[in-house]
């Protein structure tokens, strides 16, 4: 067969039109740069959306994939398989939670967790305890349930209706969480730091307050940490440093080191919520997928990635301070670890533009943050280059 040509033409033919493709052709990725089919180098401070928390290459990833694949690519979770079970046993370790499900993506996660929420709720003995709660300016995903706690235009319009008994609590507002949770509440979803969002923290006090209220109201809470998670933050789970005590937790992104891998982690409150039958997967949990997982985990413990990522992400963060000091184009910095954003005072993606032409790749999330995800392990000497080339955009752009 003839090789197609990787240009927008050839994406217009062959894909459904929902991803605006950056206009490159990537050909592999070495440490935290992504190589070009011509051969251009680009400094990735995107991590395919949070991934690759090691970057390109790591020869320890690499080689657990390669071991396993030898083994046993894939058997269904019909038996048991030794990298599920070791997997299952860090995270355990990790979270100090009770029970393990593997599935494939993060969206995957949030709609078991969604499935678990309605039956432990049913459990209960209250009919009327269905509702699922989220926080405006989330983003939990696109499949129906998830789409439903998301619920922003952008993503939901032509898609209704969307799923029944769901609803959103105002980011950060304690009145509003007091007036909107009920004995009718079975859930309620959170993500710490809202990465899509624009990252954006919860704060301590509407943390208490809402587990003050499950506390009276007998509801889960469910941590998404989903983009935060896996040490991006400088702590393994986001919700750590600010006590949050959920009941389930969403892992995904990073957590198969690149390959399809989600995971939800629930406690003693929730083990025995489900029998057989109620839920699966053929895909999750897949062997090689779980030895990338559980290589990951081991390198970011034998590199102290979690320590470095806290460290770097506060470098980078004074720098952008200084450079919001000498640009009014900058007009605010946000930043917990190695999740970073910057909210610029027109659409960041024209400096999303202005940065590729530089060989530097960033993103734009909610119009106008620029947001800096690079993999946990890049110096403070690759990191300089971004700053150095994002100094240089806005010196450009004020002396135009």
């Amino acid at each position: 067969m003839k090789q197609l040509p990787i240009t927008r033409e050839t994406e217009e033919q062959l894909f459904f039109h929902n991803y605006a493709r950056l206009p490159i052709a990537v050909s592999h990725g070495e440490g935290v740069w992504l190589v070009g089919d011509d051969g251009t180098r680009y400094l990735d401070m995107l991590s395919g959306i949070g991934v690759n928390a090691l970057g390109y290459g790591d020869k320890r990833l690499l080689a657990a994939i390669s071991d396993q694949a030898a083994k046993l690519i894939h058997a269904s979770n019909l038996f048991m398989m030794q990298p599920q079970f070791e997997l299952a046993a860090k995270l355990l370790e990790l979270s100090g939670l009770s029970k393990v499900f593997f599935a494939n993506s993060g969206t995957e996660a949030i709609e078991a967790a969604i499935k678990m929420a309605r039956k432990w709720a049913a459990q209960s003995g209250d009919q009327h305890k269905k509702e699922v709660l989220s926080l405006s300016n989330c983003f939990h995903g696109r499949t129906y349930g998830a789409l439903s706690l998301t619920a922003k235009a952008k993503y939901s319009d032509g898609f209704e209706p969307l799923l029944p008994e769901t609803g959103m609590i105002t980011f950060n507002d304690i009145t509003d969480l007091e007036a909107k949770v009920s004995a009718k509440t079975a859930a309620v979803f959170i993500e710490v730091v809202q990465g899509e969002g624009g990252i954006h923290r919860i704060s301590q006090p509407f943390i208490e307050r809402l587990k003050e209220l499950r506390q009276q109201y007998n509801f889960l809470i469910v941590a998404d940490e989903i983009q935060a998670g896996c040490g991006r933050t400088g702590t393994f789970f986001s919700y750590t440093p600010l006590n949050a005590d959920p009941d389930l937790v969403c892992l995904a992104k990073p957590l198969g080191g690149g390959l399809p891998l989600s995971a939800v982690i629930g406690s003693e409150k929730v083990a025995d919520v489900l029998s057989y039958g109620n839920h699966g997967t053929t895909f999750g949990g897949n062997p090689v997928a779980c030895a990338a997982g559980i290589a990951m985990i081991n390198a970011i413990d034998e590199d102290r990635l979690m320590e470095r990522a806290a460290a770097t992400g506060s470098y980078i963060h004074d720098k952008l301070k200084q450079l919001a000091a000498k640009y009014p184009q900058i007009l605010e910095i946000r930043q917990y670890g190695l999740m970073i954003g910057m909210t610029v005072d027109k659409e960041a993606k024209y400096y999303v533009e202005k940065a590729l032409l530089k060989r530097v790749i960033v993103n734009a999330t909610s119009v106008n943050i620029i947001r800096l995800l690079p993999p946990l392990n890049i110096t403070t000497e690759e990191a300089q280059l971004c700053i150095d080339t994002l100094d240089e955009i806005f010196s450009e752009e004020t002396a135009g």
